[in-house]
């Protein structure tokens, strides 16, 4: 049994993560012992994460405000402002800005579903743009303990937008998204940071799922661990054709994104040395699975009708 990598911190892994377990229902359990926030992996992860996005906060000119992110870091935690960049701030500003661009460009409903480790503040610090339907898929016990959290400061969802939590222990992860609103024949967008991983078949059923419901043109962004990629042993040496291969093998046209290049464009100096991650993002080139059905539908349609009037004619 591998361990999976956390969300960035100053200590890059905390090799805890339980295993992901797939089922042919798109479903993503997590076997986990009784909960305590003090031991649980999942728990100290996303509190990583919220740490770093504190402290990117508190400096003299941050890459992104995280009003909320102080609610889920220690008490004990001392309030230094980490002098060095860190990939998984950079990351973290990038997907902000392209999600927000993407959605804004959507007509109507906006459908947004985010790939979380539970503590993403996202539906809350960033402002979207009316109709816009957010969809959380992340550890149950996390999200639930940082929703109080975030009640407790205040935290609201834009007027006019709607978050949905998808537990990742659900028994049908792609059912209860289409139960709770999501709609596959319509433009998504889909970002993941901080999801819980164990092997590199867990990515491939995620992959797989949005695959199936995004539909042609939709967006499929965020980071992947690097660990990822060498366990593929014929191709690990080569990351990019890895990448490509991985994800046009579910339809997808995929670019990785220099995290030095994301730091030049704010003005900011950067040293890669320490990235354990692979920032990409996605091209969806296939139809969804409702795309799909309903042209079936519609085809079915048409042919009835065409041999309907043939009978006339007769």
């Amino acid at each position: 049994m591998g361990f999976a990598q956390t969300s960035p911190s100053s200590v890059t892994y905390i090799n805890l993560h339980p295993p992901l377990i797939y089922t042919s229902k798109r479903k993503f359990c997590v076997s986990y012992a009784k909960f305590n926030a003090d031991s649980d992996p999942l728990f100290l992860a996303a509190s990583a994460s919220a740490s770093l996005r504190f402290q990117e906060t508190l400096r003299p000119e941050p890459l992104f405000i995280d009003p909320y992110a102080g609610c889920f870091v220690p008490p004990n935690i001392p309030e230094d402002v980490i002098q060095d960049l860190h990939p998984y701030c950079l990351a973290t500003k990038f997907i902000d800005d392209k999600l927000l661009h993407t959605v804004s460009k959507f007509d109507g409903v906006k459908q947004l579903v985010l790939l979380t480790d539970g503590m993403d503040t996202r539906p809350y610090r960033l402002n979207w743009p009316i109709s816009t339907i957010i969809f959380d898929i992340s550890p149950e016990r996390v999200f639930k303990t940082a929703a109080e959290k975030l009640k407790g400061v205040g935290a609201k969802i834009p007027k006019s937008c709607i978050l949905y939590h998808i537990p990742l222990e659900t028994s049908d992860i792609e059912q209860s998204l289409q139960f709770k609103g999501y709609d596959g024949n319509r433009p998504s967008i889909w970002a993941l940071q901080g999801f819980p991983m164990m092997t590199l078949a867990n990515f491939e059923e995620v992959l797989s799922m949005i695959s199936s419901l995004a539909v042609k043109g939709s967006l499929f962004m965020g980071e992947l661990p690097v660990w990822l990629a060498e366990t593929d042993i014929e191709i690990k040496s080569n990351t990019k054709q890895w990448v490509d291969k991985l994800f046009m093998s579910m339809g997808f046209r995929v670019e990785m994104i220099n995290y030095e290049g994301i730091a030049e464009n704010f003005g900011k100096d950067f040293a890669p040395g320490h990235c354990n991650n692979i920032l990409f993002v996605a091209e969806q080139l296939r139809h969804s699975d409702n795309q799909m059905e309903s042209w079936r539908q519609e085809f079915q349609r048409l042919e009835n009708e065409g041999d309907e009037e043939g009978f006339e004619e007769l």
